[in-house]
């Protein structure tokens, strides 16, 4: 098998191999770094990449299975990690040019269980600055793999980039508002944004401490429920861990929907132009072919104010997060300095009032998630768009751009219930566009299931970029 076949595969299938000894974790591991090697410099997705250690866990993975102990179906996978997650002697610069040379002495909560899963980390994936500015001029653009004139979305740019183009078989991102769900859906892979809580975020540099969530991008949503078993689960260091049972998240994706309740919000879905509303509306029908019953909801309450609420309460706790940089923010780029000024005159009532407007938008999903098993509709409303500095490309992922903005994703930060987006089609340039799934909050294994199901009922997740 060449390298580029052997790259394709997804997670799953060489986890398999794997666990049977037909493909050595060190064969693996080298097949990754030279796909790095030989592509990453056209999508500049990796900040930091780990050639010598990654080669050194590789072979003492394939010690181990040699000798009898698989540790389970992520022993031996390449993975990578948004450059927001601390590493342990691995250059952490979270984007930005005042951590440029920041080298954390300890890994974060999620790197140390896929260490102890067996997996080899690759590298640091590239990121908007702070996870949530623009990329800083010091490191550069990532381009989106289906067109190096676009861009992968962000603010987890380097994560789907790379997850896509076949250089790692998955990537850790973070979401506060559509970090994840934004780039899977613009590089046609898989992203979830777990339940609030079930994924720990300690040593994951925050934007906003009640609103980020830590999960993983896949090629597949079998990859995605493999990458999640080997990170959920109670941290006594984050403060806002929650003690819940962990299903086995892979078990329940049998492809069996038939019985389900789909529900499709008015609010989150109209407006949407071609060519992404046709391609919501192919995925939905997919889903009732499957034996799924289709229901229109209505959330205008979410439709109208979650965006608003989202900002206010995002800024305000970034403003909070960047105070001992303040002297430094001439270092920022403008989209991350905008937002920490914004945020640090935001009156406290303005945030208190934000925080019950939050408070609304939960329980008017959670009124609908009653009638309903998930809600579906896109992740965006247009598939990715030019790279900043092309024509049509933004300029500034500033405050004032995005407070006029209604966010699809927002919602599911607000309420932090699972949502996941699935590859669904493309446009007719050929850019891809994400159907996203939420559920209720800890049943993010329901929203696997039906993400799985539609994904194995459609080709899009076997179509890999050629760039």
């Amino acid at each position: 098998m060449g390298m580029t076949d052997l790259m394709s595969l997804s997670l799953a299938e060489v986890s398999g191999l794997i666990k049977t000894r037909k493909l050595s974790p060190v064969e693996l591991t080298q097949a990754s770094l030279r796909t790095i090697d030989d592509l990453d410099h056209k999508l500049n997705s990796f900040l930091t990449v780990c050639h010598e250690s990654a080669l050194a866990t590789a072979s003492k993975a394939e010690k181990q299975i040699l000798a009898g102990s698989h540790i389970g179906p992520f022993h031996g996978i390449p993975y990578a990690v948004k450059d927001i997650y601390a590493t342990r002697g691995i250059k952490t610069t979270n984007g930005a040019k005042v951590f440029a040379s920041s080298v954390p002495s300890y890994n974060c909560t999620a790197v140390r269980k896929l260490i102890r899963s067996g997996g080899v980390l690759i590298g640091k994936n590239h990121c908007l600055e702070f996870a949530c500015g623009n990329h800083h001029s010091l490191y550069g653009e990532v381009r989106n793999p289906w067109n190096l004139e676009y861009s992968p979305g962000g603010s987890s740019s380097g994560s789907g980039a790379s997850v896509a183009a076949c250089m790692v078989f998955g990537s850790m991102g973070s979401c506060t508002g559509g970090s994840i769900r934004g780039p899977a859906s613009h590089c046609n892979i898989v992203g979830l944004k777990p339940s609030y809580g079930l994924v720990s975020r300690y040593g994951v540099f925050p934007l906003s401490w009640s609103l980020d969530h830590a999960g993983p991008m896949t090629r597949t949503v079998m990859d995605c429920a493999i990458m999640l078993q080997a990170v959920a689960g109670y941290d006594s260091k984050d403060p806002s861990s929650a003690r819940v049972s962990i299903p086995d998240y892979s078990e329940i994706l049998d492809g069996n929907i038939k019985g389900l309740r789909v529900g499709v919000p008015v609010e989150l879905n109209e407006n949407t132009p071609e060519p992404v509303s046709s391609l919501i509306n192919n995925a939905i029908k997919t889903l009732s072919e499957l034996g799924a019953s289709i229901e229109e909801v209505s959330l205008p309450i979410t439709g109208e104010y979650a965006t608003v609420s989202g900002n206010i309460i995002t800024w305000s706790e970034e403003a909070q997060v960047h105070a001992p940089w303040l002297d430094q923010l001439h270092e920022y780029t403008p989209g991350a300095r905008q937002k920490v000024l914004v945020g640090s005159v935001i009156p406290s009532a303005q945030y208190h009032k934000a925080q019950q407007m939050r408070r609304m938008v939960i329980e008017e999903i959670n009124q609908s998630l009653q009638k309903v098993d998930v809600l579906v509709g896109p992740v965006q409303k247009t598939p990715p768009g030019p790279l900043p500095g092309k024509s049509g490309g933004p300029e500034i992922a500033g405050a004032l751009n995005m407070a006029s903005e209604r966010s699809l994703s927002r919602p599911y930060n607000l309420t932090g219930m699972p949502a996941i987006s699935v590859p669904c089609g493309f446009s007719p340039d050929g850019l891809p566009v994400g159907l996203q799934i939420a559920g209720r909050l800890f049943e993010d294994s329901i929203v696997l299931k039906v993400a799985h199901a539609y994904e194995q009922a459609s080709p899009w997740h076997t179509m890999h970029p050629s760039f």
